[in-house]
């Protein structure tokens, strides 16, 4: 049944907390995305693992604030209120909009502080700006983004330009569009050289790997989405839920350029918490073990 397995190898993993990073503005639909997203399998996946998880679509009730921060499908029609114009009527509206959705992004930073590491879905052909914040915050606290960089790829962009092949005008509008939006393949699933140095070279994906787990999760596997039709083709070199499968048993290295070598990977710190007689937890120590080169 959905939501009963756990696994219990060495169960690093028991009491981490992960945040889920990616695009919520400007996907194709925000009601798609809350409901049958990739949050949703990842954060099955993860709590089989008893992990703690920080999803921005459900955001974690804030004590005496009333529904502080919380995000829904139309949280987007803020941006109805924006405008340029230049005049104190402006500016109140601009300080409007800017208002409202602080709320949202302190509780969603203050998830990226609370979390042992996060998880980010990032295709290069989606704008986001909280994504590459959450990075950020997530980096300079010297803690691991796990980057999943999808190909991307638009077979019915080739099929158009196959059916307007005679069709000149038509032909001429459609590449018209294509560069105004722009539409940009990347059938490698590069990130940007920023991202790489950022994150470091260890900590990218190509994809989820959600098909690899339908056996241990048949439900998704009834409940296909647009993700699994997507990485059904794309012969994944490094998906992102097998190695979250080693992690529960070893901590990853990283590649040390000076040596030529794997190394200890010092930005994974995994605290394991004791339960204290009178109650309360306190850090026992940090899971520092490593997987072998």
């Amino acid at each position: 049944m959905a939501g009963k397995t756990k696994i219990k190898p060495k169960n690093m993993l028991h009491g981490a907390r992960v945040y889920l990073s990616g695009p919520m503005d400007f996907v194709a639909s925000r009601v798609v995305e809350k409901k049958f997203g990739w949050r949703n399998r990842l954060s099955e996946f993860l709590r089989s693992y008893e992990v703690t998880v920080f999803d921005p679509w459900n955001k974690p009730a804030v004590r005496g604030l009333h529904e502080y921060g919380q995000e829904g499908v139309d949280t987007s029609r803020l941006r109805e209120g924006w405008t340029f114009e230049d005049s104190p009527h402006g500016a109140a509206a601009r300080a409007k909009c800017s208002g409202q959705f602080w709320e949202s992004m302190h509780i969603d930073l203050r998830m990226v502080d609370t979390s042992d590491f996060v998880i980010a879905y990032c295709p290069t052909n989606i704008y986001s700006v909280g994504t590459p914040h959450e990075i950020v915050v997530c980096r300079l606290q010297k803690k691991p983004v796990l980057f999943v960089s999808p190909k991307i790829l638009f077979p019915a962009l080739a099929n158009l330009r196959d059916h307007l092949k005679t069709d000149g005008k038509g032909a001429q509008l459609l590449e018209d569009l294509v560069q105004e939006v722009p539409i940009k393949e990347n059938p490698a699933g590069s990130p940007s050289f920023w991202y790489m140095t950022l994150v470091g070279g260890e900590n990218f994906f190509d994809g989820f790997g959600f098909d690899r787990f339908f056996q241990r999760f048949p439900q998704w596997e009834k409940n296909r989405i647009s993700l699994d039709k997507q990485e059904a083709g794309a012969d994944l070199k490094r998906p992102l839920l097998p190695f979250l499968e080693r992690l529960n048993s070893a901590l990853p290295q990283k590649w040390d350029n000076k040596f030529k070598r794997y190394a200890r990977n010092d930005d994974w710190l995994l605290w394991e918490f004791e339960k204290k007689k009178g109650g309360g937890l306190e850090v026992g120590q940090a899971h520092t073990e490593s997987e072998k080169s």
